[in-house]
């Protein structure tokens, strides 16, 4: 029998992502289960959003993610083998990427390179791409390093921007993409990953 890999979600806002991931792979006989809901802002609505289905929501400040005890501690105690990121608008320290290598995933709402680095985020990136008067754009599922949207592209996705959009409008056509895309890009990595349990909180990187 397939050993199930327990993924932990990060998440800064709404949460819409997050809870499209639990309903995906808490079902029976799912390979994965998301096992965690971290969010760094007390007003996040993914906490409401994890604990309707049924997961555990864990508020970590930016203080937290600098305790590198603290962060290995809770993610060892719930087994996490598997990071994804919805929306976490914190830079990850580089000792919990170097902890989880090839094992953390993000999706940005655009086409890497385009539109990315700090503060490139949510409604700021739909703006942008009208700003630039882009005919295009899309969404790009990657794994993670040290750096803002930066890492192995795993997936990119790619939709038209039509004469009359709004950046919310523009929003709602890649959210579906996402929707579209980033569970099935993280099942197929994780049937790449050896199973397993997430490091001890006294190994180092």
């Amino acid at each position: 029998m397939q050993a199930i890999q327990n993924i932990a979600i990060f998440a800064s806002g709404e949460g819409t992502n997050a809870e499209h991931l639990i309903r995906r792979f808490n079902q029976a006989g799912s390979p994965l289960r998301v096992a965690l809901v971290v969010y760094n802002r007390p007003q996040a609505a993914v906490v409401r959003r994890a604990q309707a289905l049924g997961v555990p929501a864990v508020l970590c400040s930016r203080r937290d993610f600098e305790d590198r005890t603290h962060m290995m501690q809770l993610l060892h105690g719930h087994g996490i083998s598997f990071i994804a990121l919805c929306g976490f608008l914190l830079l990850l320290p580089p000792y919990l990427v170097q902890a989880f290598p090839g094992r953390i995933v993000n999706i940005h709402p655009s086409l890497l390179p385009l539109h990315s680095g700090k503060g490139m985020y949510g409604i700021k990136v739909h703006e942008d791409v009208l700003h630039c008067g882009d005919g295009e754009t899309g969404i790009t599922i990657h794994l993670i390093d040290e750096q803002y949207d930066r890492g192995r592209i795993l997936l990119q996705a790619r939709c038209p921007v039509l004469p009359d959009d709004t950046a919310e409008s523009l929003a709602r056509r890649v959210h579906q993409l996402e929707y579209e895309h980033y569970a099935d890009t993280i099942a197929r990595l994780a049937e790449q990953l050896p199973t397993g349990g997430s490091p001890t909180p006294e190994q180092k990187p």
